[in-house]
């Protein structure tokens, strides 16, 4: 079975990553060493690999993993970067930026996720990850600046909190809207944060960091 998901692995960076423009290999090395198995239910192992977004808990998903690639290759992650990632869910993308980056601060909401990805993490040795259970709007403000912020899930706006940890020369990266949504990268450079819209993408929202709608009269 470990051989059936290293072939299917490796399948995943040949024909989704390499044929849909993921041209870093630091990327496609990550994605194609972490064992996305792992991250998911034992139901759906058996497709962890699949070109779609995977439910693996109430309200988290593993993000289709094009769609992923794409968006860390825009935020181009150094070694020695320290990187906020945001509704973590099972833990997989910590553990794919635990590879690129120096250090990864790990934020989810749900207390038994974050159980379940320390432990998980902990299995693969992923050791500069640090799994934190916080509200997501809020960040983790004592451990920034941070070079890298990435969101999981679709979101209507960025919250200010998370650009206020964003380091000078940082650069956030997250899906904006739904149906379809907005890939898109935020610099801050001199302090002023700048926008730049990357692609189209659907994928499932992250409803603890949905807008709140006000009262009308």
């Amino acid at each position: 079975m470990t051989e059936n998901f290293a072939a299917a692995r490796l399948n995943m960076v040949l024909s989704q990553l390499r044929p849909n423009n993921v041209t870093s290999d630091s990327v496609a090395d990550a994605m194609g060493t972490v064992p996305r198995e792992i991250f998911v239910p034992e139901n759906l192992q058996g497709v962890a690999y699949m070109d779609e977004d995977l439910e693996v808990a109430a309200g988290r998903y593993l993000i289709e993993p094009r769609v992923f690639a794409l968006v860390l290759q825009a935020a181009a992650v150094k070694e020695t970067d320290v990187v906020l990632d945001v509704a973590v869910g099972t833990g997989y993308t910590s553990a794919v930026l635990g590879h690129l980056a120096q250090a990864v601060v790990a934020i989810e909401a749900q207390e038994e996720l974050v159980e379940t990805a320390s432990n998980t993490l902990t299995s693969i040795e992923a050791d500069n990850v640090a799994v934190i259970q916080g509200d997501l709007k809020a960040g983790v403000a004592k451990q920034g600046p941070y070079n890298v912020i990435h969101i999981n899930g679709a979101i209507d706006e960025v919250p200010a909190e998370l650009f206020d940890q964003l380091a000078e020369g940082g650069r956030l990266v997250c899906i904006l809207g739904e149906k379809p949504g907005v890939a898109t990268l935020f610099l801050k450079e001199d302090g002023v944060i700048i926008e730049k819209a990357l692609f189209d993408a659907i994928v499932p929202s992250l409803d603890e960091m949905k807008k709140v709608a006000g009262f009308s009269f």
